[in-house]
This record gives C-alpha cells, structure tokens and sequence, in this order.
C-alpha cells in the first residue's frame, strides 16, 4: 500500500535528477538567504552553481547542533519570520534547545511525508490512531496528528502520559493503529494487565514506533503483547521531524524519502563517506525545506544501508535500525557497547523483563558498569538462591556475547523509572569520547 505511488516508485536514475535540481536550488537559496552559510560558503570558496553531480555534496561543510545552538534561536532562518507559521524545538537538555521553523508549505510536506510512514506500516482511511507521543514544542505528537489526518484515518490526540486511562481509551474507542516509543508501548502493556484488559481483546493491528533505539527482540516482546505488527520509524526536529523515513509490512530496513533528503553514511571521526552497508553517521541534507533548510547536518545516529531492492516496490532506499548514538556509546576498559547491545542480551533471558538501566562509574582507574534489570514477579518472590543463579547467568551472558564484564544487579518490578517519553538508559558519571558503530 502506498500513499503517493508514483513517487514511491520512481525510478532511481529520475529520482537522482530530481534531487540534484532540489540540491542545487536549496544550495541558492541558503547561499542567499542565511549567513552561516553564506559565510561558510565564501570561506570554502564554493559556488551554488558549480553543483553539476550529487557527489559534490561531499565538498560542502557539515552542519552541527553546535551551529544550530550557536544561532539562536532565529539565525538559520531561511525566510522572514512573517513566513513561518510553525514554530518547534528540541528539549534542550545538554544546552540551548534548537528552533526549528515551518512554513505553510512545510507543514504541508511533512503531513504528507508522516503519510508516507503511516501507510507503509498499514495504517489507512479506515483506521483509528491513538497518538500517544508528546505535542506541544515536540515534533512527534503532532507531526503524526497531521499526517494521519492527510490519510483520512480517525486520530485519537492522547499524547503522553496517563497510562491507566491511554489502556482504557484503546479498549473503548477501539484503537487500531497505535503510535509511541517502544518503550512506552510496554508500559501500556503492563497498564491493560493491570486493568485486566485482554490484548487479544482489542482492535489493534499496527504500531509505529520510533523516537529511541530498540532491538528485534523489543520488537518481538511489543507484537506478543499488544497483538499488534510492529514497525520502526525515524525523524528528528532539526530535518523536519516523524516522516523523514520508516518501515513497510516487510520490515527490512526503513525507507527514506529520498525525494525530499539526501542521505549521506559517514566514519563517525573522520567525517569520510563508508562503504554501502557499511555502519556509520546519518547525515542529511533538506532537498525541500522553505523555513529551516539543513546541510550534511551530522545527526549523530549510527546506521547503514539496506542493500538491494526491497519487494515492496519503493524504491526509496533503506537505512537499518539505529543501532545507537555517537554519544551513548559506552567505553568500558577499551570495548565499545551500545545500549541496544546490551538490551538484545537481555532480552534473550528468561525471568527478567525488557526494563533496565546501565550504571557506569569509575573506580580508581577502572570503569565499572551495572546493569540494573527488573526480575519477573515470580523470580523475585523467588529464593535468594535462585536470584544468584539467574544474576550469574547474566553476567556470563553479557561478558560472552559483549566482551565486558558488567556487574549485575535485579531490581523489583516496576521499580526502574517509566517514562510516557524517551527513555534515559544510561546513567553515565564519566566524561566520554565520540563513538564509532558496533563491531
């Protein structure tokens, strides 16, 4: 099922002559219109109009959330602010937040592009979507509130928070499509056992999930409890938001709208292009963007390509799973790990549930992680001696499979902080270098 066919179709060659002539007219404009680029721009001695290949693009400078913050909130403003007609921004934990801007046109893009995701995951006029993601300066919530009102589906605006009655509205207005991080999705989980309420039950039959890493075995653990078929998304508030790319029914990797960003994979340190299928740093590129355009913004997520064709028919190629962030890597005594990492670990031992947390220190010259995982309620009520046994296991299982040697600590159910928004992982008390992709 597609949302605009003959796009999600083109053919490759009509689709890179599509994006060259975007590069280049977005190249002018930013060129023109905004100063850091203009700067930069004249700095590097690079002319707009001398892009005749999409590989020039390796020749124009990166674009950081440093560059974002250092130009608050308005500096990369590509139109007058009588233009915008939409204002978001990032949380801003680790400094500034990042002001992103809309223009009529733009919202009516991305309602499209969230289209595009929610029909590649099944979703369609028929369906009604419980939106279970932050609005207000987010992009999530309402990035998906348009889009699947541009599919004509019925929305239910949740948003985030009030588990317990989330679980009664999916039951009583008999929710189908069901949108939130995936760790939220076990949480509603946990809320309809609380309440009794059978998921075999429901209306449910897709979710869309997004907003932070997770793993296959997440994936497996969501579908068995919510009945539903699951599927990945990607987007962030500098790009756009929700739509920049997401999984079909196959479930091989996420398509990105290729006609609307061009994609880059580069070595996390050097900033070099990797080989296709190779894991590296998503950077993007606005092809359409009126408000905010980006260049090679570096977004600081780990991915790598599909290769081939995916038998859906799109030919939008594919990015796999965030395997993590070049900043939430953890280096312990020289191994590089990722939460996700250790998540699918877990995940594959009976008796603990997905919800968990990773505790590193340094003790002297040393560093000490823990992972702190929640036991069932039959395994903890159970002996000591078993808690020991199962403990053990998962140490011998984590150091195995991940070449660390964490402690390991089981913590009562429900005892680990739930969040209705992304979930902090790792808590992390030493200063940590940039990142580079699993091996």
């Amino acid at each position: 099922m597609y949302f605009e066919p003959k796009i999600e179709t083109m053919a490759r060659e009509d689709l890179r002559r599509l994006q060259l002539e975007r590069l280049q007219a977005t190249l002018t404009r930013v060129s023109r219109n905004v100063p850091h680029y203009r700067k930069r721009f004249a700095e590097m001695g690079i002319d707009p109009d001398g892009f005749l290949s999409l590989d020039d693009v390796r020749r124009l400078p990166f674009t950081t959330k440093k560059d974002l913050r250092d130009s608050y909130p308005y500096g990369l403003f590509a139109v007058p602010l009588r233009d915008v007609v939409r204002l978001h921004a990032s949380s801003g934990t680790t400094g500034k937040p990042t002001v992103v801007g809309y223009t009529r046109n733009d919202v009516k893009r991305w309602a499209g592009l969230v289209a595009r995701v929610l029909t590649a995951g099944g979703a369609g006029r028929d369906d009604v979507v419980q939106i279970s993601l932050g609005y207000g300066l987010f992009t999530g919530g309402i990035g998906f509130h348009y889009g699947a009102e541009a599919i004509g589906a019925a929305v239910i605006p949740a948003s985030s928070g009030n588990t317990r009655r989330q679980a009664m509205i999916m039951e009583d207005y008999r929710t189908t499509t069901l949108v939130c991080t995936p760790s939220y999705a076990l949480h509603l989980a946990d809320a309809l056992d609380e309440l009794d309420i059978n998921a075999n039950a429901l209306s449910l039959r897709h979710g869309l999930f997004g907003a932070e890493t997770w793993t296959e075995g997440m994936r497996a653990k969501i579908e068995s409890r919510l009945k539903v078929t699951a599927t990945d998304n990607y987007g962030l508030s500098e790009i756009m938001g929700p739509g920049v790319a997401g999984e079909c029914q196959e479930r091989g990797g996420m398509h990105v709208s290729e006609d609307h960003f061009l994609m880059e994979i580069v070595d996390p340190v050097t900033g070099e292009p990797v080989a296709e299928g190779e894991c590296g740093e998503l950077v993007l590129t606005t092809l359409t963007k009126e408000a905010f355009p980006m260049i090679r913004f570096r977004t600081g997520d780990l991915t790598r390509i599909m290769p081939g064709e995916c038998p859906c028919g799109r030919t939008f190629r594919r990015i796999g799973r965030i395997l993590g962030r070049t900043d939430d890597m953890l280096i312990i005594r020289g191994t590089n790990v990722f939460p996700s990492q250790i998540e699918a670990v877990l995940l594959e031992v009976e008796g603990i549930t997905p919800h968990y947390q990773v505790v590193v220190e340094r003790q002297g010259a040393l560093d000490e992680a823990t992972v702190e995982v929640e036991a069932t309620e039959s395994v903890f009520l159970d002996r000591i001696s078993e808690h020991q046994n199962l403990v053990e296991r998962l140490r011998k299982r984590l150091a195995s499979e991940l070449g660390v040697s964490f402690r390991v600590r089981l913590v009562e159910p429900k005892s680990l902080e739930r969040t209705d928004g992304k979930v902090k992982r790792v808590l992390d008390r030493r200063e940590q270098p940039g990142a580079s992709c699993p091996g």
